[in-house]
């Protein structure tokens, strides 16, 4: 786990820097709007109680870079920085609201870290582990999810827009 973090803050860094020979591309404005985004959701996950998730460190770390990138004048590195930090604030967001869905069920298991899953087969996210449980909403072959923790057959996930639930194992696959 330690080697992939590094191989991704190295991955981040030569982003960055190609995004300041790139400066045309973001404009001043641009990263300013979305570095103050970045510092709302960063806000929004400390407020909500989210402070001991993994992500909401992540998210304060990029919004930092994001900060010093735009010191540098390096809009477009900074840009793409608060960029991240809102995209992993958004999965932190939809994380919270799975689990708040109700308390972990006996037999579930978290994933250590949440994992990107892509729907397979149009399907239906259920409130529960189990066909009996009513449907949350239904997804469509192709739409992302990220999941968080399992039971037997079936996936706790979450969606970009905070809903949440269970889905069987077979309507998801990696990306």
């Amino acid at each position: 786990m330690d080697e992939l973090q590094t191989r991704l803050e190295d991955t981040r860094d030569e982003v960055v820097r190609t995004m300041a020979k790139l400066q045309t591309l973001a404009s001043r404005a641009e990263a300013a709007s979305a570095m103050a985004e970045a510092d709302v959701a960063l806000q929004s996950l400390k407020a909500n109680g989210s402070q001991q998730l993994p992500e909401t460190g992540q998210v304060s770390k990029l919004v930092q870079q994001s900060n010093e990138e735009f010191n540098k004048q390096n809009f477009g590195g900074a840009l793409y920085l608060a960029n991240q930090a809102k995209s992993i604030a958004g999965t932190a967001r939809a994380r919270t609201a799975a689990g708040s869905r109700g308390a972990s069920r006996p037999g579930e298991t978290p994933f250590a870290v949440p994992i990107r899953l892509k729907v397979t087969s149009r399907g239906n996210v259920r409130e529960g582990p189990g066909t009996s449980f009513a449907v949350v909403f239904a997804v469509e072959a192709g739409n992302a999810l990220t999941g968080y923790s399992y039971t037997e057959d079936w996936v706790r996930v979450g969606d970009e827009q905070g809903r949440g639930g269970w889905i069987f194992r077979s309507l998801i696959g990696r990306p």
